[in-house]
């Protein structure tokens, strides 16, 4: 083991609670947000959890349940996630140093400065604090690197009354890995979930008692790094926030998609993804380009790939502007009739938000960044 100490904080079922920041009568109250063509469910309270409807399950084979529990539906607003998601990145930001955002309702911190503290008693006082600033509720995973933070992290979730789970001790991580599926471990992806499998690694407590060298020549660098992760010793530290002159925000479907509204849903969660990363190094977009493709696998006919390239009137890093915009490119773009693989964004000519010179003909950026203090929000409310 190593005297590094990282948590993983992780916003519990953020969709959700975001809805109940803007309406607390519905807090403790079953909350489902759909896609933005409200055909699949992606956040769940744990009121329908309870209810044994699956994350990322049709909407209508669920809609009876749905209806007979009185839960209440919500088509999904990346706008407005992406901003509760910024107010709480900044809150951490204020409460500890060296944080990493590594999603839209996650982030990585180094506690390794707090090692000699209560760890416990110190993740309480955060909870509770970007809970009174945000009205988010968190959940934080304690360990020795970020692997098994993320471990402790899907602990900390089940344990409703605290939501913090220190998983730094040996019998404690083992007792843990023994109930984790390989697939759940972080960076096993399903296709090394079945290589793995096939030599008779099913779970993280095998993962983590196999031969580091083995598993490199299995899979690949990156299963042994994650062998030594799992046993405490860390190989992924928290990546620093360095000025970027493009930032890219893409990834392939988990599935082949035909529907615009699948793949707006997908742009519009990557749009705010990058948004996150252009505003935490201060800076904004002149630029935004948007690609769709179907496989390269795809035999000629139905093979497609098209992109566009737009500029900003102003540079800008609002979420809303930016996902309107890489929508917009998506329509124009989308061609009926193909399986399509993969959508992403890229923002270019990223400048300084200090250097940033307004047009007095644009009067949108009038109102980028101005947005009531939350606490106001709630007061109101």
């Amino acid at each position: 083991m190593n005297n590094k100490i990282f948590a993983l904080i992780d916003c519990n079922n953020f969709y959700a609670s975001c809805e109940r920041v803007f309406n607390p009568k519905l807090v403790n109250e079953p909350i489902v947000v759909l896609s933005n063509n409200d055909g699949c469910i992606v956040s769940r309270s744990n009121e329908v959890k309870a209810l044994g409807i699956p994350m990322g399950a049709p909407y209508f084979k669920y809609k009876k349940i749905i209806e007979e529990n009185g839960v209440h539906v919500f088509s999904s607003n990346y706008t407005f996630y992406g901003d509760m998601s910024r107010r709480v990145m900044q809150s951490l930001k204020v409460l500890l140093p060296n944080i990493e955002i590594y999603s839209i309702d996650e982030a990585f911190v180094d506690l390794t400065q707090y090692k000699s503290s209560d760890l416990i008693e110190i993740s309480n006082e955060i909870k509770k604090t970007v809970k009174q600033w945000t009205g988010i509720p968190i959940s934080i995973g304690i360990a020795h690197t970020k692997t098994l933070s993320k471990v402790a992290n899907s602990i900390a979730k089940k344990e409703e009354t605290s939501n913090v789970c220190d998983l730094r001790e040996v019998e404690k991580i083992e007792a843990v890995l023994a109930t984790f599926d390989i697939e759940e471990v972080w960076g096993i992806s399903k296709g090394w979930g079945a290589r793995l499998r096939s030599i008779g690694i099913n779970t993280g407590l095998e993962l983590m008692q196999a031969d580091p060298e083995d598993i490199r020549k299995r899979i690949s660098v990156v299963g042994q790094r994650t062998v030594m992760e799992l046993n405490g010793y860390p190989c992924i530290d928290i990546e620093e926030t360095k000025r970027k002159k493009t930032i890219i925000s893409s990834k392939s479907f988990g599935q082949k998609v035909t529907e615009i509204d699948d793949i707006k849903e997908a742009v519009s969660s990557y749009a705010a993804r990058a948004t996150e990363k252009l505003r935490d190094q201060k800076s904004k977009a002149k630029t935004i380009s948007v690609y769709l493709r179907t496989s390269p696998f795809e035999k000629g006919g139905n093979r497609y790939t098209k992109s566009r390239t737009v500029q900003f009137i102003v540079p800008t890093s609002n979420t809303a502007r930016i996902i309107a915009e890489a929508n917009k490119i998506i329509d124009e773009i989308y061609c009926e009739g193909y399986r399509y693989q993969k959508t992403g964004i890229t923002l270019l000519n990223l400048v300084n938000e200090k250097h940033v010179q307004e047009s007095f003909y644009d009067e949108s950026y009038k109102e980028e960044e101005i947005i009531m203090p939350i606490m106001l929000i709630m007061q109101i409310i």
